[in-house]
């Protein structure tokens, strides 16, 4: 998982900790921070190089964005059970700054999903993401876990 924004002790950081534990392969957070005083589309460029400078090479990114496919549990998990079978061993999930990704992270991605239409704090993404990552490796190994 590749972030904008630095976690501090939290409680949404506990249970991001509390699914990664959970899964048996590791889930590694990657953490970007521009610390210049950026703005608007300036900011969003620089943050989509850093996001994208943290992509492991050959790996399959899914992007975080509001405009994003809206998928079932089910239908992520056969979505990563494809690109695992093809021999892909890296997914990098991307989650942008608070005003967003800039269009080339999305040009890049092998999906683009929304969490819904909601809008969430980004740290709760953190959270939320890490849950549906263990739901993926759940609903793939048959574990009882997901209950559909």
């Amino acid at each position: 998982m590749i972030c904008v924004g630095r976690a501090r002790k939290a409680p949404e950081a506990a249970l991001f900790d509390r699914y990664a534990a959970r899964l048996p392969w590791p889930l590694t957070l990657r953490e970007v921070d521009e610390r210049r005083p950026l703005k608007g589309e300036a900011l969003k460029r620089r943050e989509a190089e850093l996001l994208l400078a943290q992509v492991p090479r050959g790996a399959r990114v899914v992007a975080l964005d509001e405009r994003g496919r809206d998928l079932s549990s089910p239908e992520i998990a056969a979505t990563v059970g494809r690109w695992r079978d093809d021999g892909c061993r890296d997914i990098a999930f991307i989650v942008g700054g608070a005003d967003g990704l800039d269009r080339s992270v999305r040009a890049r991605a092998d999906l683009v999903l929304a969490l819904g239409r909601a809008t969430w704090p980004h740290m709760l993404v953190r959270a939320m993401l890490a849950e549906q990552i263990y739901r993926i490796y759940a609903i793939l190994s048959g574990h009882p876990y997901h209950r559909a």
